[in-house]
């Protein structure tokens, strides 16, 4: 299981890498700096469906955390593919899924580096793909996550996600979460 854990954080950290290096940086020609007046910004707002009770969770475990007592679950990894949809309840309109990873990366409370693609499946945005890296802790009120790129609509997506727990059942663990999105493209 050890093993595993190298393997998917060593993928997300080399993602993360090859993203950064994709990012032309100089403007030239034809090129508008990124974040320039003529880039487009967006407001997402969606909510989020995290549930790892069954029958049929969206979030599976992975590996388990180090030490199974522990509260900040270090060395856990959950995969999610969650769905996102218009308001908190569950039957509101989908508008899309959250696919990516979770794990706990904090020794000292709960806090996750969390790596998703938000992938949009309705609307204006269907078929375009939001990416987000970044910390994670369920706790804090807002939580702040960077963009890091996109496809479809967002190709050269940079921005920030703000997430706010709206419910969240601790005997079960589901959570829903409502997330703020701001992609510059």
């Amino acid at each position: 299981m050890e093993a595993k854990g190298v393997v998917v954080i060593t993928l997300v950290v080399t993602l993360a890498a090859v993203a950064r290096a994709a990012r032309p940086e100089e403007t030239g020609p034809g090129l508008a700096r990124r974040g320039s007046a003529s880039s487009p910004t967006t407001h997402l707002h969606f909510y989020f469906h995290d549930k790892v009770s069954k029958p049929s969770p969206t979030a599976v475990r992975v590996v388990d955390p180090v030490d199974p007592s522990s509260r900040s679950f270090f060395g856990m990894i959950n995969v999610m593919d969650d769905p996102l949809t218009e308001g908190p309840e569950p039957e509101s309109k989908p508008m899309g899924r959250a696919q990516g990873l979770y794990m706990g990366s904090d020794q000292a409370k709960l806090g996750f580096l969390q790596a998703m693609n938000l992938v949009f499946t309705d609307g204006t945005y269907n078929g375009s793909v939001v990416t987000v890296l970044g910390r994670n802790c369920p706790f804090d009120d807002v939580r702040e996550m960077p963009v890091i790129g996109g496809t479809g609509a967002f190709r050269f997506a940079r921005g920030y996600a703000q997430a706010r727990t709206h419910t969240l059942d601790l005997k079960t663990g589901d959570a829903i979460v409502e997330y703020n999105v701001y992609v510059m493209h």
